[in-house]
C-alpha cells in the first residue's frame, strides 16, 4: 500500500484495495496468467488424521503463531460433524447420528466431514489481505478455489445472492453469498473469525471422490510460491492442551 492509502479511512482503503485486486486479476486473466492472493504461502504438511477436537485445536494453535499466509489441509480420524460457534447442539446431535461432534471457533452451520477436503487458511493481522472486509475476503478466497476447480474440469461458480435468506442449520443445504456451487448445488463453504493474531478461515470442499485426491494442488490456488512446513512439537503440545481445555469438553460442545 502507498502512504496515501495508509492514511485513508479503512472503508476507503478497502475499496481501493478491492478495485486494485479486481483490476489486477482481470488483466492477468486476459494475459493467460492465473491471479493469486498472496506473494507466498506456507503449506502445513499434516498427513495424520486427528480427532475432531484436536483438528480445531491445531488451527487455533497455528493461528496464535502465524506470521505469514498459511494453509493447512487436514483429515479426520473418523467421520465427524462440526458445528458453527452459535449452532444449537441438539440440532447437531440429531444430524450427526453418532458421528464425532465438535464446535468450531468460527461461525456458520453444520458441516459433515470425512470425505471432504477440509482446509484452514490463516492470515496474520499485519498482512494486507487482512484489511479486506469479511465478506470481501470470503469472496476472494472462494474465487480462487473456484478457478482451481475449473482447472480440474469441474464447472463451478461463486454464488451471488442479494437476498437476505436465513442460513440453514445444515451448512450445505443451501448456498449463501459467495459460496461455491456446481450445477446449482453448493460444494464449498467456509466460516471466519478475526482475532488479535489474524484471520482464521475454515472451509470445506465437497467433491467427487476422484477429485479429492487433487487436494495437494490447492495451495497453488492462492500463491505461485508455496513453501512447506510441519507442525512443531511445541505447537502440537499446545494444540493438545487447547483440545483438552476447550474443544473436547462438554461445556464447549453444548454451550448453545
Amino acid at each position: 500500500m502507498t502512504n496515501a492509502e495508509l492514511r485513508m479511512p479503512p472503508w476507503e482503503r478497502e475499496r481501493v484495495m478491492e478495485k486494485s485486486a479486481g483490476s489486477l486479476s482481470a488483466s492477468k486473466e486476459r494475459c493467460g496468467i492465473r491471479p493469486v492472493l498472496f506473494e507466498q504461502i506456507t503449506e502445513i504438511i499434516d498427513p495424520e488424521p486427528h480427532s475432531a477436537a484436536l483438528n480445531m485445536a491445531v488451527d487455533e494453535a497455528l493461528l496464535q503463531r502465524v506470521t505469514e499466509p498459511t494453509l493447512r489441509i487436514y483429515r479426520w480420524s473418523r467421520p465427524a460433524v462440526s458445528l458453527g460457534y452459535f449452532s444449537l447442539f441438539h440440532e447437531a446431535e440429531r444430524i450427526a447420528c453418532g458421528r464425532e461432534l465438535v464446535r468450531r471457533w468460527t461461525g456458520g452451520g453444520l458441516v459433515e466431514h470425512g470425505n471432504d477436503i477440509t482446509y484452514t487458511l490463516l492470515v496474520p493481522r499485519d498482512a494486507a489481505f487482512f484489511q479486506f472486509s469479511p465478506l470481501d475476503s470470503y469472496r476472494l478466497i472462494h474465487e480462487q478455489i473456484a478457478r482451481w476447480l475449473k482447472s480440474e474440469d469441474l464447472e463451478t461458480d461463486v454464488f451471488v445472492d442479494e437476498t437476505t435468506n436465513e442460513r440453514a442449520s445444515a451448512c450445505f443445504v443451501q448456498p449463501v453469498q459467495y459460496d461455491i456451487v456446481a450445477h446449482g448445488l453448493k460444494i464449498a463453504g467456509a466460516a471466519q473469525r478475526r482475532t488479535r493474531w489474524g484471520l482464521l478461515h475454515q472451509g470445506s470442499i465437497q467433491l467427487p471422490t476422484g477429485l479429492c485426491g487433487r487436494a495437494s494442488m490447492l495451495p497453488r490456488a492462492f500463491s505461485g510460491k508455496v513453501t512447506s512446513s510441519q507442525i512443531t512439537a511445541e505447537t502440537q503440545s499446545h494444540a493438545e492442551q487447547i483440545a483438552r481445555d476447550r474443544y473436547a469438553t462438554d461445556a464447549w460442545l453444548k454451550r448453545f
